[in-house]
């Protein structure tokens, strides 16, 4: 199925700060990302059906973002470790002005516990990528070491519920069935 990739240009602070504001838990705000990405561009491609997708980590009440640089990252990792936490992950499609489906998972992933030098080389091996997720993990990649374990779709917790996406897709007959 050809696709183009389109950045947003949507503020996620802004939403993230009116959603805590409110009161209202990350579920929302992963919610609220989604849409507004999806709006946003489909206000500039009014006839494509797009797809906007978001995902919010949660360590009991905390909400955490990418991290800013390696010293985030690492304190990240040190209040992960041991811990489960659910990676909130919505997607929304959007044609025009339209919310034609929505999906929402949670998946759970519960991280071993390691001492301050592993994070330490686990953040040398990867680098800048370190902060280009939420969560300082790839669990595609050497990430997959730091957990115990992990309930829930693998794709999802990369950002993208895939499967619910694909059989939407199928549903509307924009994909083979």
């Amino acid at each position: 199925m050809p696709f183009h990739v389109q950045t947003s240009g949507v503020d996620e602070s802004e939403i993230k700060q009116a959603v805590r504001a409110a009161g209202e838990d990350c579920r929302l705000a992963a919610e609220r990302l989604a849409e507004a990405k999806a709006r946003a561009v489909a206000a500039e491609l009014p006839d494509a059906l797009v797809i906007g997708a978001d995902q919010m980590l949660r360590l009991g009440e905390a909400w955490y973002d990418k991290p800013k640089d390696r010293i985030d990252a690492a304190r990240c990792l040190r209040e992960l470790r041991g811990r489960a936490h659910e990676l909130a992950t919505a997607c929304c499609v959007v044609k025009g002005d339209d919310v034609v489906w929505r999906h929402y998972e949670a998946p759970r992933l519960t991280m071993r516990d390691f001492d301050d030098g592993y994070i330490e080389r686990y953040l040398d091996l990867i680098a800048e990528d370190a902060c280009k997720v939420v969560g300082p993990y790839r669990i595609e990649d050497v990430g997959i070491q730091l957990f115990d374990r992990i309930e829930g779709d693998f794709f999802t917790i990369l950002g993208l519920p895939l499967i619910p996406l694909l059989a939407f897709l199928r549903g509307r007959g924009i994909m083979a069935s």
